[in-house]
């Protein structure tokens, strides 16, 4: 998939950086990253197999990430201030991510999406539902959580495991950093290609390196809240997928989220983690698209 700009794309007139695959007749489905990740870190073999199954796929890089525009006028984020209430340093919350996602959609020509999150991204596919449901087809939230604090929180070792250690600055650094970090919270009933990490870091480093912007996504999220209330009043079709295994989000939250959103499917994927692994992605677009058709009012892909 080849990178192209939508420019001053929604209410704050910023660039979305994005990559298209598959048929422009067929659905739409939108895929939405976490924090820190970029358009990317969705698997390429993820993208094909949700296009073999007769979807559209339009994968893009958040603000702050990537080849979308980054703020680097923006104040200084202070994540450990913002986690203690102090707000001062956020710059823009999950509703603005949503915004832009909307904005991706109106340069782009759709109507409405499937949004497909993962973590963040789930968040802010979970935003959209809420803000701009008649946008949303359908939604599938994955590894991802409510907002609130008690449910959906990362365990304390692979917050150390991850976080632990000098800050990286090289290139070299950034992919070893990503390699322990998949180690971390990866799955552990299906494992990484560490070589494929390792080159899909590299990538990310060389497309853009941005620790500021990746502070600044955390603290968005931080203020943004608990949506559990507004998620109660949805009426978007909605699946949600979350691994038994998965340390940077537990379970909880994924519970939580299908508990709070009228008629949602939970699927629970024993040996997940917090990633999409080679061993699952397939099994994971087969669901996602099966989900995807059943919205369209579709038995089978056409």
């Amino acid at each position: 998939m080849v990178d192209q700009k939508a420019s001053k794309a929604g209410p704050a007139g910023i660039d979305i950086a994005y990559q298209r695959l598959g048929n422009p007749d067929a659905p739409v489905v939108l895929l939405i990253m976490g924090i820190g990740a970029q358009s990317i870190a969705w698997p390429d073999a993820f993208c094909h197999a949700l296009v073999d199954r007769g979807l559209q796929v339009v994968r893009f890089d958040n603000r702050d990430a990537g080849l979308s525009t980054h703020l680097t006028q923006a104040p200084p984020p202070d994540l450990p201030a913002a986690l203690a209430g102090d707000l001062s340093s956020v710059s823009y919350t999950l509703s603005d991510m949503a915004a832009d996602a909307v904005g991706l959609l109106d340069a782009l020509g759709f109507e409405k999406a499937h949004v497909v999150g993962a973590s963040m991204g789930g968040a802010i596919g979970q935003t959209m539902a809420i803000e701009r449901p008649e946008r949303v087809r359908s939604l599938t939230s994955m590894m991802s959580t409510t907002g609130s604090m008690s449910v959906g929180q990362p365990s304390p070792e692979a917050l150390r495991e991850v976080f632990s250690g000098p800050p990286a600055t090289t290139r070299d650094e950034v992919i070893q950093r990503m390699v322990r970090a998949f180690r971390a919270v990866g799955s552990p009933g299906y494992p990484n290609d560490e070589k494929e990490v390792a080159a899909r870091g590299g990538r990310a480093y060389d497309r853009s390196y941005d620790p500021a912007g990746v502070a600044r996504q955390a603290v968005a999220s931080v203020a943004s809240g608990d949506r559990t209330e507004r998620l109660r009043h949805l009426e978007v079709p909605t699946l949600v997928i979350h691994g038994l295994a998965d340390r940077m989000c537990d379970v909880s939250g994924g519970r939580a989220t299908a508990a709070a959103i009228p008629g949602a499917e939970l699927v629970r994927i024993e040996g997940m983690g917090h990633d999409l692994p080679p061993g699952l992605r397939s099994q994971l677009a087969e669901r996602i698209a099966e989900f995807v058709w059943r919205a369209e009012g579709c038995s089978v892909s056409t």
